[in-house]
């Protein structure tokens, strides 16, 4: 009985050669990991009268301290990751913004 259903198959694939070959959707490519929205602030307090940004928001200490290293050596500035925050050393808010953009981060907020 199978066999009757594959030549019945085969002799109408035959005689319609114009048919598509198949359903092949193209692999949608997985999604890249969320980037969170993070907060930027401004520090004095506590600083010897030292200015700091600080970047908050980050899913995990690990994407915090990759973060702060590309940070620190786009900007050429000193800082530091604690605790999923971010800490570079001055107001640097506007160059901030650009390199987070250029990582891939959404606009950060403050």
């Amino acid at each position: 009985m199978s066999d009757n259903r594959l030549e019945a198959l085969a002799a109408f694939l035959a005689s319609n050669p114009d048919l598509p070959q198949g359903s092949d959707t193209p692999a949608q490519p997985e999604p890249a990991e969320k980037l969170p929205v993070l907060t930027m602030s401004i520090e004095r307090k506590g600083r010897g009268g030292k200015t700091a940004t600080i970047l908050t928001g980050f899913a995990s200490e690990a994407q915090a301290a990759d973060t702060a290293s590309k940070l620190k050596k786009r900007l050429a500035t000193g800082g530091s990751a604690r605790a999923c925050e971010v800490l570079v050393q001055g107001d640097r808010r506007a160059d901030l913004r650009v390199a987070l953009r250029a990582l891939g981060f959404p606009a950060p907020k403050g």
